[in-house]
């Protein structure tokens, strides 16, 4: 009898260590075939290094801008611990030792809710909408290693996920604080673990608390634990990252059993919040959080972490590579309706600084000037004519005499002499831009409606685009700056606005009436709105002025190199001639900017015949000393703009160091799944990079994927194709380029054909499965 075994049919095939793929060196992978360019593992080098220079520039940023964040948490966390530590006999003392101390660290773009230390939330202004941020573990991260190196060993971090009841959250919570020791070098804490069976609670924790410390708390010498190293029992921290995805009867049988053992197992707390302290009494009765001693604890900003990195890394000489308004536009607009997530902003900048590499074959110039001017020594002469294909460079040269365009088109050394000396134009260019550019912001940035925004990336995007000069945005803003802006003030807009409206419901009364009834409501506001809009052109007092003049005086001092001439000199003699000023045109100012007297009430012709009276008087006024002064400065200014605020497609060779595909980044960073779907199906060569997959248009290759052929089939008519003929097209086309055998039997081509429908009802699954509407 033959015996039939599932072990008879199993082999074991060891792998052939010859036919390993070889691993093929990084930058192999950055020749681009389009541009043929000989230098690909140059401009790779150049780009790795500057990325690691942008790196470590953004790294120390973080560090820095958490350092006063995390400062004052580990100054709570010891604070808390060494009142436990006391452990004081009086009642107040043993009533706040059932408080676990909690710092609620807010993680939001606005908060405007204080908490106290009493678990009570004071209002500080009105409740504002808060949005999550996406770089919260990096934070915690952060600072899970600073409370080890500070404050105690014990830290340990939990997710919602992970929690989803009491037993599992004691599970977690043990295991992490288990893999938790005293010491580097120590190794007793780890064989100190509580057996599988043993039922997590906060009985058995405590019990193995009191055992561990006891053994490992004459060996804390550790150098980093400095603060701690005199704490026999160094406190157990808990981090809950997102405190809103926690289930309340979760958290509030945890708190109530903590607080019973707080007297044995010093516990800490940290919620991290995404939205607003208020969540904390929202999720928690006040039973459970007045067993809670909660301070608040507010990070940065998401926009003003956005504003430093930018100004760190893009509004800066310091590094060559920029980007043009549309990409620095893309990133920006993805990070401020998309995700607030610096981390990916960081990456979009990287994403832009590969492709710049990678697509410009000139790039190899985006690095310190003195490295640029060597390597233009060293170019070949199909890296000339690279420069001479230059768009910027093309304008330059026909703007030259005719002896110069021949020497440049002509004369590889005369263009290689021309280029360094146009790439420290650029250079210089770029320094005197980011000054000047912050020195108007100064300007502007207090400006009503703020006309060239805000943020200085607002001002900065309006200058690359365009001469800002020549923008109405920019000429509103020196009618403030000079004070003689003729517009009404906002409110007196939307004041008028309403009274036409008003007038709208007075149609069926008479004109007598009518009239009274529009007067009565203007004179009601008017002695308040009108003085404003006579002189909402006086914008800037001699403090303001003299507080911007002293900022630029600081901006510019701190450029290590001066480009700018005696511009600082200038500054300061102008802060020095408004200190001047004497008492008499500090009078004429004072009287200047007081505001009129309000208007009494009378007729609508008197009422506008005062107005004109106003305007009159402000045009035939004989101006004061501050105001002359005041106008120099904004002229100063305006010049400055004039001079060195000029777009950068106006610098010749600017491409060598601006990259401007911003599509290119749409694509990747913020693409639509449903176009690249359709991309992938109608076209696999796009991504599979196989040459037997090219095809002309409107031809299917058989060797395609099936759900490719299908998809395509169904695409040529999709509303009135049926299953049966879907599967013999299906059919067709992949067995149209096979040589069929004339001699082979029916039983085989029906079991050939046979087959497709279920190849294709595969393939429609799938289909359906990618969200198409195949029925």
């Amino acid at each position: 009898m033959a015996t039939s075994s599932v072990s008879k049919g199993c082999f074991v095939f060891k792998p052939d260590f010859k036919k390993r793929k070889i691993s093929v060196p990084i930058e192999d992978y950055f020749n681009n075939e389009e541009l043929d360019s000989e230098d690909s593992k140059l401009r790779f080098e150049t780009y790795r290094l500057l990325w690691q220079r942008m790196k470590s520039e953004t790294e120390q940023l973080q560090q820095e801008l958490n350092e006063n964040l995390f400062d004052n948490l580990v100054d709570f966390l010891q604070k808390s611990h060494s009142e436990f530590q006391k452990n004081s006999r009086n009642w107040g003392s043993q009533m706040k030792l059932r408080e676990i101390p909690t710092a609620a660290l807010i993680l939001v773009i606005l908060a405007t809710e204080a908490v106290s230390n009493t678990g009570s939330f004071s209002e500080s202004g009105p409740a504002s909408q808060s949005v999550n941020v996406t770089d919260h573990d990096v934070i915690f991260r952060s600072l899970t290693e600073t409370l080890q190196n500070n404050v105690t060993p014990y830290v340990v971090s939990l997710e919602a996920k992970d929690c989803p009841d009491v037993k599992h959250f004691l599970q977690k919570f043990t295991s992490q604080l288990m893999d938790c020791c005293v010491d580097g070098n120590s190794k007793e804490v780890k064989s100190d673990k509580i057996p599988k069976k043993t039922n997590y609670s906060m009985d058995s924790l405590s019990s193995w608390y009191s055992t561990v410390t006891q053994k490992t708390g004459p060996k804390m010498t550790s150098k980093k634990r400095t603060a701690s190293s005199h704490w026999q029992s160094p406190p157990v921290v808990l981090i809950l990252k997102s405190m809103e995805s926690f289930s309340t009867k979760v958290l509030q049988d945890f708190i109530t059993i903590s607080s019973e053992h707080l007297h044995e197992f010093p516990l800490i707390l940290i919620f991290g919040i995404a939205t607003s302290p208020v969540i904390i009494h929202r999720l928690l009765p006040h039973s459970v959080s007045s067993l809670l001693c909660i301070e608040l604890f507010q990070s940065l900003s998401c926009k003003e972490h956005l504003t430093v990195v930018l100004d760190k890394l893009l509004l800066t000489p310091q590094f060559p590579f920029k980007l043009s308004k549309k990409a620095l536009q893309v990133l920006t607009n993805i990070f401020l309706y998309h995700d607030f997530s610096i981390q990916n902003f960081i990456k979009g900048i990287k994403l832009s600084l590969l492709e710049h590499f990678y697509s410009q074959p000139l790039s190899v110039l985006c690095c310190d000037l003195s490295e640029a001017k060597k390597r233009i020594n060293a170019f070949s002469v199909n890296q000339c004519e690279n420069i001479r294909r230059l768009p910027s460079f093309r304008r330059y040269v026909e703007n030259q005499p005719l002896e110069k365009q021949v020497a440049l088109l002509t004369n590889e050394t005369f263009l290689k002499e021309k280029t360094q000396s146009l790439l420290e134009d650029l250079h210089v260019y770029h320094i005197n831009y980011f000054l000047v550019l912050r020195c108007l912001h100064n300007f502007t940035s207090s400006l009503p409606k703020y006309p060239l925004g805000r943020q200085i990336r607002e001002l900065h995007c309006t200058c690359l685009e365009k001469k800002i000069w020549d923008s109405e945005e920019y000429t509103s803003a020196l009618q403030l700056l000079r004070g003689t802006y003729t517009g009404w003030s906002p409110e007196f807009g939307d004041f008028m606005v309403s009274v036409q409206e008003d007038k709208q419901l007075t149609k069926g009364v008479p004109f007598k009436r009518k009239g009274y009834n529009i007067c009565v409501q203007i004179y009601e506001p008017l002695g308040a709105i009108v003085s404003k809009a006579t002189t909402v052109g006086v914008m800037l007092a001699k403090d303001e002025l003299m507080s911007i003049l002293q900022q630029c005086i600081e901006v510019l001092n701190s450029s290590t190199e001066n480009q700018l001439g005696n511009t600082t000199q200038k500054i300061k003699d102008f802060l020095t001639q408004f200190q001047n000023l004497d008492a008499d045109s500090k009078e004429e100012e004072d009287a200047c900017g007081s505001q009129p007297k309000a208007l009494q009430k009378t007729d609508l012709y008197h009422l506008q015949k005062s107005l004109l009276e106003m305007k009159e008087l402000r045009r035939t006024k004989k101006p004061t000393k501050f105001e002359l002064l005041r106008e120099n400065v904004t002229n100063f200014i305006d010049n400055l703009v004039r001079d060195y605020l000029l777009p950068p497609e106006s610098q010749p060779l600017h491409e060598v160091v601006y990259f401007s595909a911003a599509n290119t980044l749409r694509e990747h960073l913020n693409a639509a799944p449903r176009i690249a779907l359709h991309t992938a199906l109608n076209n696999p060569y796009y991504y599979l990079k196989n040459e037997a997959l090219k095809s002309e248009e409107g031809c299917i290759p058989n060797i395609a994927p099936d759900i490719c052929i299908a998809y395509k089939l169904h695409l040529e008519c999709s509303r009135l194709i049926n299953l049966v003929d879907w599967a013999e097209a299906f059919a067709t086309v992949v067995t149209a380029a096979e040589k069929m055998d004339a001699d082979s039997t029916v039983s085989e081509e029906m079991s050939e054909v046979i087959q497709y429908p279920f190849k294709t009802s595969s393939t429609i699954s799938q289909e359906q499965y990618f969200k198409f509407p195949i029925s």
